[in-house]
Parts: structure tokens; C-alpha cells; sequence
């Protein structure tokens, strides 16, 4: 009998194999031609709140801690005597003197002895240190006067904590009985950069003088006065997001009614905000008011999601629907007014006067903040009432309500038909990989817009859970996937979820700063870096088009969302893979009339434990390579634990 060709065999069971495997292979079926959905440029956004320091001690540029005097009643915290055996100085909380009603308490320093060798005064902490960078100007500013046969100088300088070192250095004089603001510019040389320092205001012979409101300004974004930290800024702008849902949760409603963010004491001045204390355990300097909202929102080039406070604390004060309640729907009148209204308005007028003739964009209003925590029952009404009066007034505004679909029945709203529901999910990330295939698939394609207004996924330990803290502050890998598989389904269902927001946003890291995880950003004085999570919402929301595709993807554990650039009509595919091993599948690109052969792949992939810190920045991060072969069909490997943006030319 004649033996085979051994050749020949090895091609037959080699074709064999490979067509098996292909029959095997999921399909990812693409119809180009068939868009099922509208993705609005406001579907990735952010969510921000005054939580785990950050506007005071982040973003917020401001370097001095307690600049006022407000944040204990007893002593002024974040502020020392300087001293030593020559000289002697004490610390007096004095309301005796104020700078004004809104600033309503001064320090005063009552320096017994001192001279050039031994100078006395103060010293402030900062939010844990000061950044001391090479070549950089700091701006001084503070207010003071002094008592009689005292003119100074006062010395500000930057140094080491112990003194022994300066940074920077500047001078001023001529005080006088009245209260004055003296300006002064300190401007390091070449000095390793730092954040243990101190900034200090001493004299040289015995006086008294009395302090209010004493700053100190790094260079800000866009160098605007009262601004905010760039590499923090330029983070969130590489974010490209669409939309700024401000000022956001728990800090919009304070723990009580007095404490809420009042929004017209964030004006003007800071010598007329007094701050308030936040919810979160320490006090907001309401130097973040808010006109810098607006301009952050601008500066981004993102809208503003404007939430007004509707009446509800979070110890339990409410305020009953009725009249009781009108002034309150008058002040978010106002405060639409000030953000959207023509400068010939009463409150437009105030914000020209602020610097910004020019009304902001205003499309979207949200009313309260989780209403679902209201034991009372009263937001139906309330709801009601602010969605009457906003309707009367700006027909054309998109009204939310705070409580969603996640919530049960009986508390959401029923009385007036709610243009969006604002629906928040803190999961972990095994539960956004189960849930995210069917959770928006299933919902009901008519009803209000669906806006995710908080989410996240964490690990294992819930992010309200004191534990967490014993956890890095931010996410792992393993939480990225969650995340991605979450942003996969709303991005799939987009035509139902218009925005959505992943919060908290920011952190600051050192010890005793933080009350929550996990978060998308973690920072100190000096250094600032993104979680696997963050580079996931990067790689999301810089690349979809504005139609969602018609795909299908069975008998496949990846999760995916393909979208179509309408203008160019490149095609972004999106591919999550949360198993150890790799996916492979096929792709049938159906309905396009011409595909370019390369295409653009990027991909964030790490072992599910692996995270970044301020020590390791950049140790997760995308890595983008160009790929061949693309064609109406072709053949594409997903690693494990990964993320994969794919973006294809084609028409």
C-alpha cells in the first residue's frame, strides 16, 4: 500500500486545526452602515466635590493651610510660634480686631522679644508642606496691622522645616494701625525640589501685629489669580471631558441646612468669603466659589452640570415644600441667572462684574444631591416645586432628579416627569463584569435621559467602609477592568445614558487626608499621578465617535462597545478582557465601503493586583502600536487583563 505524502498530511491537519479554531473563534459582527444610537459630546464628564482635600490642599493652588483663622475656634491650627532662646513671640486668636464680618478673626502676634540673629513670628504647615521647586515665583499675600511704634519689616520666607534652610525670601514694611494687604514675590533658585518647608513670617525687634487672611500662590493654571494647580489641571484636561457636574454630592448639601455650599458667599473677594465647614470633617475655604467652577469648566473646554441645593441636608433638616421652601427656589433661580443669564440681568450683571461678561453654557440643572437618603418623603414635592419654577423660567433647561432606576420604586419621583435621572453605583468590579452586558441592554428605550452621575468600582472592601483606608487610595487593575466593562455598557447603551461621571475624582494621599476610596487621581504637594482607571476613562473618553454601532459578539467573555465617527467614519471598537489568558476572535466589518489595511491599537494590560502610587506613576500605563492586516474580516487577540482600544479607518 502506498504511504501518504507526508507533506500533504501536514497541510490537511494543519487547514484542519485552523478551521476548527476559526469555527471555534467568537465573531464580533460590525455593521458599519447601521447606527442604533446617538452618543452626546457630553456623555464622558466629570464629577467633582470638596472630599479627601480636593480643592483645599488639591487642586485649589492655594499653599497655605487655615489662611484665615477660621478652621478651630480655639487655636490656629496649621500655624506655629517661631522662636528661640533669643527671641519670643505668642499666638492669640483675636476677634477683638477683625478685618471684616466675613473674615470675623485675626491672629494676633505679640512678639516680646526678637532681633535680626534671632527673628520670632509664625510658621505655617501648609497641606502637608509647601512644593518647593527650582526657579519658580510664589506670590505672597496677606493683610495686617500693627499697633502703635511698630512698622515692621515683616520677613516671609520658604524653609525647610526646621528652619534651617531658606528657599526663598522677601520683605515688607510700612505698617500701620489700620489694616493694609501687602504683596510680595518669593522666587527660588536652584533648589531640589521638596515639600518639607514651611512658609514663615518673622520680625526683627518686639512688636504687635495683627494677621488676616495670609497666602501664598504657586504659578497657577493659565496663570489666572485665584487659580488652580496645572499638573492637576492638565490630568483632568487630557481627560477631554465633555461636561463638570459641580460642586457635587454630599458637598452641595452640607451636613446641615447652614452649612450647605451657599453659593453667593463663594463670591467677589476672598476677603468677603468666609468659608463653611464641609461634610467631610474639615472646612472649606471657599476659595474654590463658584466663578472658579465656571472657569474650570471653560478651561477644559467642558459644560457646567449645575446642581442647585433643593432643600435637604444630610443630618436630616429639610425644608418643606410650600412656601417655606420658595426663597431657596429663588436663590437656584439666581444661581441659573448667574451662570447663563445676559449681563443686562441682575445676576448676569454680577458676573460680569466678576470678570466673565460672556454667559456660560447651560443646558442641564440637577436638583439636591441622592434625595434617596431623605427619610421624610418630601422630594416629590420639593422636586416638583424648583422643576415647576426652572420650566417657567429656562423652558429649554434639562431638569434631574437625584434619585434613578437603581432606587426603589417608591421613592423616585412621580409627580412631573423628570427629563433625567441621575443614578449612582458603587460596585465592585466582579459585579460590574456580570452586570454590564445586560444592565442598560435591558432597560426601556423611552423615559428620561439616564445620567451616571457616580460610579466606580472597587475591589473588595466597600469605599464607606473605614477599612478601605488601610488600601491604597487608589484603584487597582483589577478595579480598571470593572470599570472599563461598566464604561462599555453605557457607552453601548448611549442613546439612553447621555452622561456619566466616575467619582471621587481626586485625592490627596498623605496620611490623614483622605476619607474615602477608591479615587482617580492621587496627588501630594509635589507629585500628582493617574490610576490604571483613570488611563481607562483616558482611553474611553478620547476615543468614540458620536453613533453607536449595531455589533454582536456571542459565545465571548470579552465585553465590547464599537462606535462611528459620522464626519470621518472611523470606527472605535473597544475590547475588555478580564481572564488570565488571552481572547482571540474575528471581526466582520460589514457595510463599510472601503477599510484601510492599518490600524491603531492601544492597550492598558497588568496583573489585576498591580496598581500605580506617587512613588511608581507610571507604572500602568496605555501603550499604543499601529496594527496590519485589517480588512472586512480579520483577526484580533485580546491580552489578559486588559484594555483595548482599536480604532479603524474606514468609510
Amino acid at each position: 500500500m502506498k504511504r501518504p505524502n507526508s507533506r500533504l498530511l501536514i497541510l490537511f491537519l494543519l487547514t484542519a486545526t485552523a478551521a476548527s479554531a476559526w469555527a471555534q473563534t467568537p465573531t464580533l459582527t460590525i455593521e458599519a452602515d447601521h447606527p442604533v444610537g446617538h452618543v452626546s459630546p457630553l456623555h464622558y464628564g466629570l464629577m467633582t466635590e470638596e472630599i479627601s482635600h480636593s480643592y483645599d490642599g488639591g487642586l485649589y493652588a492655594e499653599l497655605v493651610r487655615n489662611r484665615a483663622f477660621l478652621d478651630d475656634p480655639q487655636k490656629p491650627v496649621s500655624w506655629t510660634v517661631v522662636q528661640d532662646g533669643n527671641s519670643a513671640a505668642t499666638l492669640t486668636l483675636d476677634r477683638e480686631q477683625p478685618l471684616n464680618a466675613s473674615l470675623p478673626v485675626s491672629l494676633r502676634m505679640e512678639v516680646a522679644s526678637a532681633s535680626r540673629n534671632s527673628p520670632a513670628g509664625v510658621a505655617n504647615a501648609g497641606y502637608w508642606g509647601f512644593p518647593i521647586k527650582p526657579g519658580t515665583r510664589y506670590r505672597a499675600s496677606f493683610y495686617a496691622r500693627a499697633a502703635s511704634g511698630f512698622t515692621g519689616p515683616v520677613r516671609l520666607a520658604l524653609q525647610s522645616e526646621d528652619g534651617a534652610t531658606t528657599f526663598a525670601e522677601a520683605k515688607v514694611s510700612r505698617l500701620t494701625g489700620e489694616w493694609r494687604e501687602y504683596t510680595a514675590t518669593l522666587k527660588t533658585g536652584d533648589v531640589n525640589p521638596t515639600a518639607q518647608a514651611r512658609l514663615t513670617l518673622t520680625v526683627d525687634r518686639p512688636g504687635t501685629v495683627w494677621l488676616s487672611l495670609v497666602s501664598l500662590f504657586p504659578p497657577t493654571w493659565k496663570n489666572r489669580a485665584n487659580g488652580l494647580r496645572p499638573d492637576l489641571m492638565q490630568m483632568l484636561v487630557d481627560l477631554k471631558p465633555g461636561f463638570l457636574r459641580f460642586p457635587g454630592g454630599n458637598y452641595l448639601e452640607g451636613n446641615t441646612i447652614a452649612t450647605r455650599f451657599d453659593w453667593k458667599k463663594t463670591l467677589g473677594p476672598l476677603t468677603e468669603r468666609p468659608g463653611h465647614p464641609g461634610p467631610w470633617g474639615y472646612r472649606s475655604s471657599d476659595g474654590m466659589g463658584l466663578m472658579e467652577f465656571l472657569l474650570w469648566a471653560e478651561d477644559m473646554s467642558a459644560e457646567p452640570v449645575l446642581a442647585v441645593y433643593a432643600g435637604y441636608s444630610l443630618r436630616g433638616e429639610y425644608v418643606k415644600p410650600g412656601p417655606d421652601l420658595q426663597p431657596y427656589i429663588q436663590d437656584a433661580l439666581d444661581e441659573i441667572e448667574y451662570v447663563s443669564g445676559p449681563a443686562t440681568s441682575t445676576w448676569g450683571a454680577r458676573r460680569a462684574k466678576d470678570g466673565h461678561p460672556e454667559p456660560f453654557p447651560l443646558q442641564y440643572v440637577e436638583v439636591g444631591n441622592e434625595d434617596f437618603f431623605d427619610r421624610s418623603g418630601s422630594y416629590d414635592g420639593r422636586f416638583a416645586q424648583f422643576y415647576d419654577a426652572i420650566k417657567a423660567k429656562y423652558p429649554k433647561l434639562k431638569v434631574i432628579s437625584t434619585v434613578g432606576n437603581e432606587q426603589p420604586e417608591s421613592k423616585r419621583v412621580h409627580s412631573r416627569q423628570p427629563d433625567v435621572l441621575d443614578e449612582h453605583y458603587y460596585r465592585t468590579a466582579d459585579s460590574f463584569l456580570r452586570d454590564s452586558l445586560r444592565h442598560y441592554d435591558a432597560y426601556e428605550r423611552k423615559g428620561p435621559e439616564i445620567f451616571v452621575g457616580e460610579w466606580a468600582a472597587y475591589e473588595d472592601i466597600e469605599p464607606w467602609n473605614p477599612r478601605s483606608r488601610s488600601l491604597p487610595p487608589t484603584p487597582s487593575m483589577k478595579a480598571a477592568l470593572g470599570d472599563a466593562a461598566w464604561m462599555a455598557g453605557m457607552e453601548r447603551n448611549a442613546d439612553r445614558v447621555t452622561m456619566q461621571c466616575y467619582a471621587p475624582l481626586l485625592v490627596n494621599v498623605n496620611p490623614g487626608a483622605r476619607q474615602w476610596r477608591p479615587n482617580l487621581i492621587g496627588y501630594d504637594a509635589l507629585n500628582v499621578f493617574g490610576s490604571p482607571s483613570y488611563y481607562a476613562i483616558q482611553m474611553f473618553s478620547g476615543n468614540h465617535g458620536d453613533e453607536v454601532l449595531k455589533a454582536s459578539l456571542p459565545g465571548s467573555t470579552l465585553h465590547y462597545s464599537v462606535t462611528r465617527d459620522s464626519r470621518s467614519g472611523a470606527i472605535t471598537v473597544k475590547l475588555v478582557n478580564a481572564l488570565g489568558t488571552p481572547q482571540s476572535l474575528q471581526v466582520d466589518l460589514r457595510g463599510a465601503r472601503r477599510i484601510r489595511s492599518t490600524a491603531t491599537e492601544t492597550t492598558l494590560a497588568a496583573l489585576p493586583t498591580e496598581t500605580n502610587s506617587i512613588d511608581q506613576p507610571t507604572h500602568i500605563v496605555p501603550v499604543t502600536r499601529k496594527v496590519r492586516g485589517i480588512g472586512a474580516a480579520f483577526s484580533q487577540t485580546v491580552p489578559p487583563y486588559s484594555i483595548t482600544v482599536l480604532r479603524l479607518d474606514a468609510r
